[in-house]
């Protein structure tokens, strides 16, 4: 490692912000010479990792993630925790940069000492999460903040991606959602360790109290994930911070009863091979289209894709048979 990373480390060990910006910038750098770089800090830092609870939080565009978010973690640093949130914002197609600017709309947890809030870009990553969020949140584990929460673009099919780098999903659903309980996907209802009502407060209430009724019904139908948890169905109000006490309750009952079994451990092993295995995928078709010769044949087979001269399908086998008989020579 160089000595410029050497300070950067210590930097970030001793929870400086400005080397923890700095690193995730880094990381979030397309440069050859910068991944390198981001990658033998990641190693430096990883014996320093491993303690924080990281909690995957999605919902609806509309549902109050960003208010939630900054309830909760007020509520956290209030007891002490230092708290880091990477706020995952769809990327503007022009620069490519954030388009929402989650840290504007939790303008008093971005203030607060103990908080350290990230807005980065999707960069167009399916999943609802940005491409290095993993790496993120090493740093910040490294800088010993106890609780990492990670915010997605929004829910769907795509977003459960946010569930295969954290220990406990969190979905916040509306209070009317019941009423659509048939529309909701049911892939996201099986992957989530809490459902969390938002809103529940005013003439939204009863509304709300009737919503988590109905989901405590829905999950009986649903395979339990966990052996050793079963999801819980809570309610709250992110404006009148209220139920937010109960949240956490269980989000620590989740953390400690699935260490005790060994599952929360089990978990991160798999994780770490999938994480692994998404790195091999984005190598792969990196190397693939900046092959020279292949870029050449790219452009021939989407004119005739276009031309509707050859089926996509037997375009990408082509193309595959190409690269694999390029890498034989």
């Amino acid at each position: 490692m160089t000595e410029n990373n050497n300070l950067v480390l210590d930097e970030i060990l001793k929870c400086n912000r400005k080397a923890i910006a700095k690193a995730i910038t880094l990381l979030e750098s397309n440069l050859p010479e910068s991944f390198e770089k981001g990658q033998s800090l990641l190693e430096s830092l990883l014996p320093y990792t491993g303690e924080a609870l990281r909690i995957g939080i999605s919902g609806v565009p509309g549902v109050g993630k960003s208010t939630f978010i900054e309830a909760f973690g007020l509520f956290l640093v209030n007891l002490g925790y230092r708290i880091a949130v990477l706020a995952v914002d769809p990327s503007s197609e022009l620069s490519g940069g954030s388009i929402m600017g989650d840290k504007t709309r939790m303008n008093q947890l971005a203030q607060h000492p103990k908080a350290f809030i990230r807005p980065s870009p999707s960069s167009g990553v399916l999943g609802g999460v940005a491409r290095n969020t993993r790496e993120a949140m090493i740093i910040f584990e490294a800088a010993g903040f106890d609780i990492i929460i990670v915010e997605t673009v929004g829910v769907g099919q795509s977003e459960t991606l946010v569930q295969s780098m954290v220990d406990l999903f969190l979905l916040l659903i509306l209070p009317n959602a019941g009423d659509e309980l048939q529309g909701i996907k049911k892939g996201i209802l099986e992957i989530s360790d809490l459902i969390v009502v938002n809103k529940s407060d005013g003439e939204y209430e009863f509304q709300a109290k009737k919503t988590q009724s109905e989901y405590k019904k829905a999950l009986n139908f649903l395979p339990q994930r966990n052996t050793s948890w079963q999801p819980q169905i809570l309610r709250c109000s992110s404006i009148e911070k209220k139920g937010i006490e109960n949240i956490w309750e269980s989000a620590k009952k989740f953390q400690k009863i699935l260490k005790h079994s060994g599952e929360l451990e089990e978990k991160r092993k798999i994780q770490a091979s999938k994480w692994m295995w998404s790195q091999i995928k984005e190598g792969l078709l990196s190397s693939f289209k900046n092959n020279p010769y292949i870029k050449i044949k790219i452009l021939e087979f989407e004119k005739a894709v276009n031309k509707g001269s050859i089926l996509p399908t037997l375009a990408a086998k082509k193309l595959l048979d190409e690269w694999g008989n390029k890498k034989k020579i």
